[in-house]
């Protein structure tokens, strides 16, 4: 007799377990249901928020490329005019050079047709 009664006592007890297994699994259900439904509900804030996001990001990333591009374009014009001012003054400075040389030139020539001219008179006051 006593591997009877362990007999019976061993053997689950069969609508019982039925009954937890169909709890858990409406259970798995709910909960499944309950996740869809929040995902649901959630998502598109997620994914406008992410968009709106992203749109800031980009629309901030232009205006800092805007930003650095001006400031690149107004260091660049200033050197370029910089350079200009420098170009202009050595321009001069050689213009002056030449004038002064063709003075030079000038009176030089000038000089040494006078020199001439009185070397010749002398020549032809000794002739």
């Amino acid at each position: 007799m006593t591997t009877a009664t362990a007999t019976t006592d061993s053997v689950p007890d069969v609508p019982a377990n039925r009954e937890r297994n169909h709890g858990f699994a409406m259970g798995l259900i709910a909960g499944s249901l309950v996740g869809v439904g929040l995902g649901m509900l959630l998502a598109p804030r997620a994914v406008m928020e992410f968009r709106k996001r992203a749109a800031d990001s980009a629309k901030n990333l232009g205006s800092a490329a805007a930003d650095r591009y001006h400031q690149a374009s107004a260091r660049v014009g200033d050197v370029v005019d910089e350079i200009a001012k420098k170009g202009k003054g050595l321009r001069d400075d050689v213009s002056d050079a030449v004038v002064r040389g063709a003075k030079e030139v000038e009176r030089y020539a000038t000089d040494a047709k006078t020199g001439r001219q009185i070397h010749e008179e002398s020549r032809r006051s000794l002739d």
